[in-house]
């Protein structure tokens, strides 16, 4: 099972990040412990939602949509 999630940054509330992952729990640890490079200076960080997919390759492809604009539109208005 692949999980797409989207964290949102408790200090900084404007902060969103999305990934994907097979373990949420455990993903969400290395958010918050600064071992991410990338979302490391925003911690801590709560989830926000996520998806679960059978399929790795319609997980990629969903986590790559919510990072375009239309994807970021949808995930803020639906998700």
């Amino acid at each position: 099972m692949k999980y797409v999630y989207i964290l949102q940054s408790i200090s900084f509330p404007d902060n969103y990040y999305t990934g994907v992952t097979d373990d949420l729990e455990k993903r969400l640890k290395k958010h918050n412990s600064g071992d991410v490079s990338h979302t490391s200076k925003y911690r801590p960080w709560k989830l926000k939602s996520f998806i679960a997919f059978d399929d790795e390759i319609k997980a990629l492809e969903f986590e790559k949509y919510l990072k375009t604009g239309s994807g970021r539109a949808f995930a803020k208005k639906h998700l």
